[in-house]
């Protein structure tokens, strides 16, 4: 069953700019799916859209369905959205670095709204991030950017997500930290039948652990299919996994493979 579903969403910036351009794409119960992609390819600006982000940029939707669980997301504001059950970690980790990560946990929690006490799920996400309860009482901005990483996942736990959006979680990792958080992403997918959506530019990593994946390329979809089909395509192998031959990669082969794939 579709949690997730997006429907020929063409979103613009001042009016002008096209940032994606008619992508469809769908997250089912407990499903792990990446949008993959280069820089620019309109991977956030797709995240933005369902947790309706796009504002403060001066971003809009100009057409197009957006539903979660079946409702319209479009007319709703981004609290309401979280309400129903989807949360946005955004590229960069965003924590507040004057706060410990405790009290970092504590300004995401949703209070009388929320199923579980303050306790219980704090407990649960020191569980998943057990450096993060070594670190409790330091503050937020004295941790490594891994740990601040799990810090901005954890928080997002607390709102009790069914989908959780999680933007360029390796971003200026290292490879051991990058294989130890998607493990724990995979965990809290297993373990409590969480949706994630991951936007990643480490397309390997990525689908290590995703079961589907889509390929954005200039705003719009290209490629999708199981993880294990992309792993497999020769194309994605070349410009995506490091694979295939080091040509020149913004000239013949690449001006090729767009017009394939864009026509």
């Amino acid at each position: 069953m579709s949690l997730l579903s997006l429907n020929n969403v063409e979103v613009a910036y001042d009016r002008v700019f096209l940032a994606i351009k008619g992508v469809s794409l769908e997250v089912g119960e407990g499903a792990m799916v990446a949008l993959l992609g280069a820089n620019g390819a309109g991977k956030s600006t797709t995240l933005k859209t369902v947790s309706g982000l796009l504002a403060p940029e001066r971003g809009e939707v100009r057409r197009g369905q957006v539903t979660f669980r079946g409702k319209d997301l479009l007319p709703l504001s981004p609290p309401e959205r979280v309400a129903m059950g989807l949360v946005h970690v955004l590229e960069g980790r965003r924590v507040f670095g004057h706060l410990t990560p405790d009290d970092n946990l504590l300004a995401a929690y949703p209070g009388r709204g929320a199923q579980s006490s303050f306790e219980s799920l704090r407990d649960q996400a020191y569980a998943y991030f057990p450096r993060l309860a070594e670190r409790s009482r330091s503050k937020a901005g004295y941790l490594s950017g891994g740990e601040q990483q799990m810090l901005a996942i954890a928080r997002a736990l607390m709102t009790e997500p069914r989908l959780l959006m999680l933007d360029e979680p390796s971003l200026g990792l290292a490879p051991v930290l990058v294989k130890e958080i998607f493990s724990i992403i995979r965990t809290i997918n297993r373990e409590q039948g969480m949706s994630v959506l991951l936007v990643e530019q480490n397309a390997r990593a990525a689908l290590d652990i995703v079961e589907h994946a889509y390929l954005l390329e200039n705003g719009s979809v290209v490629m999708s299919g199981s993880a294990a089909d992309l792993k497999q395509n020769p194309d994605v192998q070349e410009f995506y996994l490091g694979g295939g031959e080091t040509a020149d990669y913004h000239n013949v082969k690449h001006y090729r493979r767009r017009k394939r794939w864009l026509a």
